[in-house]
């Protein structure tokens, strides 16, 4: 029988898990930059995305309903699945290098002069692919330099749909920069620890902390 006393709770709750702990990471597309260029996005823009994330989401799923009458009832039978638009918002950094590479990925997507598709697969090894695979992880505070991973998603064939406007005013003070990137994608898994190479069905822990990680 349950107990309802609070040397129960603690023991079960133990210190909890924190929303303001948690670590995403992107594997960027080849072949672009924040500049337009055809460069590779390096590691150091990986951990810009990590640092300046201010805020992001675990991904929910809901699984649609296929009602069917019969003598007087509703039948309900499980239907089809769908993934709703993932969102992060992100501080501007002091080179305005992130939002400019999340403008480049959309500008290669559909081109806003042009009107074409620079890269018009889907996926790809070489330079025309524009979707990505994302990575979010709820942390917990523990010895580890930036907390464990307890648990990781991984969204697959993910790509930007919208990059937000900044407001600016003469009035707004105290205040640094921010802006949204709303994301779609096809699907998710998840598993304990952090990050696993891309093709794997699970994530298994690969250090001690969150701080080593592997965006493949």
């Amino acid at each position: 029988m349950a107990t309802s006393n609070v040397t129960t709770f603690l023991k079960t709750i133990n210190q909890g898990v924190k929303p303001n702990m948690f670590m995403v990471d992107i594997k960027f597309p080849n072949g672009f930059d924040e500049t337009g260029g055809e460069t590779s996005v390096g590691n150091d823009k990986v951990d810009l995305v990590n640092i300046l994330c201010k805020s992001a989401a675990l991904p929910g799923s809901n699984l649609g309903v296929i009602e069917v009458p019969f003598r007087g009832r509703t039948v309900k039978i499980a239907g089809d699945r769908t993934f709703d638009t993932w969102t992060t918002t992100f501080f501007v950094d002091a080179n305005m290098e992130l939002r400019g590479i999340f403008e480049e990925w959309a500008n290669f997507i559909n081109s806003h002069e042009a009107n074409n598709a620079p890269r018009f697969l889907p996926n790809s090894t070489d330079a025309e692919g524009y979707m990505a695979d994302l990575y979010v992880s709820q942390l917990e505070k523990d010895q580890s330099i930036e907390g464990s991973a307890i648990r990781t998603y991984k969204l697959h064939h993910c790509f930007p749909t919208n990059v937000s406007s900044i407001d600016l005013a003469y009035d707004s003070n105290d205040q640094i920069e921010e802006f949204t990137v709303e994301w779609q994608y096809s699907f998710y898994t998840a598993g304990g620890g952090v990050n696993a190479p891309s093709g794997t069905s699970s994530f298994e822990q690969k250090s001690t902390g969150a701080s080593t990680r592997v965006v493949v």
